[in-house]
């Protein structure tokens, strides 16, 4: 059965601990489904890598440049988990206005996502303009023009999962990623080697698999959405052809700040990743090694975030200054605090952590592995800093605000992370290591720059005013 967490049903939280106890509640699933997430990302990769050194190039490339174009529309569209949280807020039977935000969120994926699947239908063409070599170019190029009928598919599941969380039901995410990774595992066990009498259509049909994933994900959503007795009341697909221009000018808005900083910041590790290449292969290899681990971990602050913007939103729809200060400090404490203790652990233990990759063992790892533990050395402290600006970055999407943080994660990965990693990787003896002590700066100065608003958010005009 899954837990319904309480929405604006009702006063706010009474203290720290209960407002805990309701962040914990909403953010636990919806981190779950991130950790998930990663490992659905990574089916087509870990089948793929079975075919031959040129399909996994191809599969690689197209599952990035399929990621970054997904996820950029999620963002987009996300906008509409504050919005929702503010109205519910406000009064918490605002079924109509709900209703609003989650239609014109659905309009806008679909409507976003149609010149997004041409671009990937030119996948070869972009890869080639990238330099990448022929015979990937035109494999990844198929394999992309496969894949991109599930963009429309996981834009539509996106919205309907910030639906969900922000209406008090964020268990489903958990079970409906759950659902996707089963599809995805089995369908490239079916389709990629042809099992149980299917074709074996390798890299085309892990593709496929990926469409069947998030085809489903999307389709289960759809059913939860009109079946679960809390959400069925909202009728959330009732009159879905009626236009509220003015709502869909408000989730634009508020959503292309979100979507342009998401784009920022994975462009900023891309472009680490490729700064790498320029020093060694075996710095790309520890790279990536050490960039998996800290990802894991930055799951956790991540999907706080999400919960704090449904939580400082519904504050900031009351116009309730002490729940504000509340639910944004909350948050912000356990995003951090897991963060530290993450640290902690990289610090101790990164040899085991390495192992899980590969084996420190053995002679022909010892460059990477060498490599690896001085980059986790930053790691450690880089994860204080990137739960900060995560969870930072929600809070301050719970008040609505999304420009300014959008300018400020602009000049921080660009300007200090990148411009760093570059001087430091190219003109010290750091090298690698220089490259990851750029993004620790970029990061570090997006967290101080983001908590200094938070902290100044009635100075600046954030916070609604009405008798607090």
């Amino acid at each position: 059965m899954i837990e319904s967490v309480p929405i604006a049903t009702g006063p706010a939280p009474a203290d720290a601990r209960a407002e805990f106890r309701a962040l914990l509640r909403l953010a636990t699933p919806l981190v779950g489904a991130n950790l998930i997430q990663m490992a659905v990302s990574a089916v087509d990769v870990i089948f793929v890598a079975r075919l031959g050194t040129v399909d996994l190039a191809a599969a690689t490339l197209g599952v990035f440049v399929f990621n970054l174009l997904m996820f950029a529309l999620i963002g987009l569209t996300s906008a509409a988990a504050p919005l929702i949280a503010a109205e519910l807020g406000r009064r918490a039977h605002a079924v109509r206005e709900v209703r609003r935000s989650v239609r014109m969120a659905l309009w806008l994926g679909i409507l976003g996502s149609l010149p997004v699947i041409l671009v990937l239908t030119q996948g070869e063409t972009l890869m080639r303009l990238a330099g990448q070599d022929p015979e990937v170019a035109r494999r990844a190029g198929r394999f992309m023009t496969i894949i991109a009928f599930a963009l429309l598919p996981g834009v539509l599941a996106g919205v309907m999962r910030t639906a969900a969380a922000a209406l008090g039901r964020p268990g489903w995410a958990f079970l409906v990623t759950g659902l996707s990774l089963l599809v995805g595992i089995a369908g490239n066990w079916l389709l990629v080697f042809g099992n149980l009498g299917f074709p074996a259509l390798g890299l085309e049909g892990s593709a496929l698999a990926s469409v069947a994933s998030l085809g489903v994900m999307m389709i289960a959503y759809g059913v939860i959405l009109t079946t679960d007795r809390r959400l069925r009341r909202f009728h959330l697909f009732g009159r879905w052809w009626r236009t509220e221009w003015s709502r869909f000018h408000e989730i634009v808005r508020l959503g292309t700040p979100i979507m342009l900083t998401w784009i920022f910041e994975g462009a900023l590790f891309g472009g680490a990743a490729l700064l790498m290449g320029l020093i060694g292969v075996a710095e790309v290899a520890a790279h990536a090694i050490a960039l998996n681990i800290a990802a894991v971990a930055f799951q956790v602050p991540f999907g706080v975030a999400q919960a704090a913007t449904i939580r400082v939103g519904m504050a900031y729809g009351a116009q309730d200054r002490v729940w504000i200060t509340r639910a944004g400090n909350v948050a912000l404490v356990v995003g951090i605090g897991f963060m530290a203790a993450s640290a902690l652990l990289i610090w101790a233990v990164p040899r085991l952590m390495i192992g899980v990759y590969v084996d420190p063992d053995l002679p022909q790892n010892a460059v990477v592995v060498a490599l690896a533990l001085r980059f986790l050395g930053v790691a450690a402290v880089f994860q204080l800093v990137d739960g900060a600006q995560a969870v930072a970055a929600g809070v301050l999407r719970g008040l609505q605000d999304t420009r300014t943080p959008m300018l400020i994660a602009l000049f921080g990965y660009w300007v200090i992370g990148f411009g760093t990693a570059i001087l430091l990787g190219f003109r010290t003896p750091l090298a690698g290591e220089g490259v990851w002590w750029g993004l620790f700066a970029g990061l570090a100065v997006v967290s101080v720059l983001l908590l200094w608003r938070w902290s100044r958010r009635d100075r600046l005009g954030l916070v609604l005013t009405r008798g607090m």
